[in-house]
């Protein structure tokens, strides 16, 4: 219904010459200077709520630089040579949902967290792979993994059995005492250089988890 009822309107633009982009009901016209913005802004309000009966949402409309604005998710950098960015915002709905999955309050084993990454990070990652700054996604993977140690840490419960599983997996014994003995919160435990060691990235390629910065390189 946007689409169809927004025909209108682009085609406004384009008869004004205006540079901008539209997605449903979102978009943004970019001008060269804040007072062609403010103008611009009023006059389109006009029309959207003159010519086309619309009401323009006054509390998500602004005239403002395009990397301080997000748009379907993105946002751009603020060099000479602009770059699409992950918006702010993204990045904390990003990671409100890899909390819910990464609760420790919430009883799955780790395969089964693993399995709900999977399939929601590739999809995420399937979207946003139009960003040209990577380097987030290297962040995001580690706190990620940070995130699964924490779990799987706590999963472990009993000292014992944490000292078993860490020397398993390389740790030396008088470190996994340490370790297993402490009364760190398990968050603080999981950035430990041996545990992140031990749990790193060859670990949790092993058991499958998803990493976005992989997958982006693979879609790009």
């Amino acid at each position: 219904m946007a689409n169809i009822t927004l025909d209108d309107l682009d085609k406004e633009l384009e008869k004004r010459g205006h540079k901008f982009t539209r997605y449903a009901d979102d978009g943004n016209i970019y001008v060269k200077s804040e007072r062609a913005g403010q103008r611009v802004m009023e006059s389109v309000r006009k029309f959207v709520e003159g010519r086309l009966k619309l009401k323009v949402n006054q509390q998500k409309s602004a005239v403002d630089r395009p990397w301080k604005r997000k748009y379907l998710g993105f946002s751009f950098t603020s060099e000479k040579e602009t770059r699409v960015r992950l918006a702010p915002q993204t990045i904390r709905r990003l990671k409100d949902k890899i909390r819910q999955i990464t609760s420790r309050s919430w009883g799955i084993s780790i395969d089964d967290r693993i399995e709900r990454l999977r399939q929601y990070l590739r999809g995420w990652m399937g979207y946003f792979q139009l960003i040209n700054t990577p380097s987030v996604l290297k962040s995001l993977d580690e706190w990620i993994r940070r995130r699964l140690r924490m779990c799987l840490l706590k999963q472990w419960k009993k000292p014992k059995t944490k000292r078993r599983n860490l020397v398993a997996l390389g740790i030396p014994q008088e470190w996994a005492i340490l370790i297993s003995s402490s009364r760190k919160a398990y968050w603080r435990l999981s950035n430990t250089p041996q545990v992140n060691k031990a749990l790193g990235l060859a670990y949790w390629r092993e058991q499958g988890l998803v990493s976005l910065f992989d997958t982006y390189q693979i879609l790009r």
